[in-house]
């Protein structure tokens, strides 16, 4: 009895020291200025002194409430579940940023009817279809033929270009696209008129990647916290 009683005291000791190093641990790794030991990846071109804080906010009431929330939606008790620590980064806190009126492919465009396609091929919806953070790029989405998903049917009247809209869709020629527009629209620049001008496809992909731009340097919006950091 005595060594069952002893051996019990041992393990519950054991168990009280493995609790409260894993206590201190959890608490160091979640200390401000921490992040380096849990960041998911470099942050991508142009967030490079970003602090999580930047996107991830805190989820609503406290842990204990979150998990509450949390279990009573396991448990069908509630219809939608919640946020645990952090909330999702939705497409409102990129546009905190990044909203402008001259986007040419705003977000909310996305969600029209017509665009069924797009959305179920490359979930345009969302920012982060194309712009996943903590990959070290500026542009996450590989491929750079993706306008095919919206502009097969493209016509441009009195189309200006020396090869037409039409017949390079018509040849698939879908990488030509992005070496004469700027996605977005923001850079200031001139639209090219002849395609053999047009930037090359690895130009781009090197651009997507995180090397230098081949568009021009001039912009019309920098992003907002770009402002404020002067």
């Amino acid at each position: 009895m005595r060594n069952t009683a002893s051996k019990r005291r041992r393990q519950n000791i054991g168990y009280t020291v493995g609790a409260t190093v894993g206590l201190i641990c959890l608490i160091v790794y979640l200390l401000p200025g921490q992040e380096r030991l849990h960041v998911r990846g470099p942050m991508n071109i142009g967030h490079e002194g970003f602090k999580c804080t930047s996107c991830h906010m805190p989820a609503g009431g406290t842990i204990r409430q979150q998990l509450q929330a949390i279990v009573s939606y396991w448990f069908g008790r509630r219809a939608t579940p919640v946020d645990f620590g952090h909330k999702d980064v939705t497409n409102e806190v990129c546009l905190g940023c990044h909203e402008r009126s001259n986007d040419r492919h705003p977000v909310y465009r996305f969600l029209e009817p017509r665009f069924a396609k797009a959305r179920e091929t490359i979930q345009s919806q969302f920012c982060i279809s194309c712009h996943l953070e903590h990959q070290g790029k500026r542009v996450t989405l590989q491929a750079t033929t993706y306008c095919v998903n919206c502009h097969e049917e493209t016509k441009v009247k009195k189309d200006p270009l020396n090869i037409s809209h039409e017949q390079l869709i018509a040849q698939k020629h879908w990488d030509t696209c992005l070496g004469c527009h700027d996605f977005h629209g923001n850079h200031v620049m001139k639209t090219k008129r002849v395609v053999e001008d047009a930037w090359d496809p690895a130009q781009i992909r090197a651009y997507f990647d995180g090397r230098s731009s081949p568009y021009p340097k001039e912009i019309y919006h920098k992003a907002k916290k770009e402002e404020n950091n002067g």
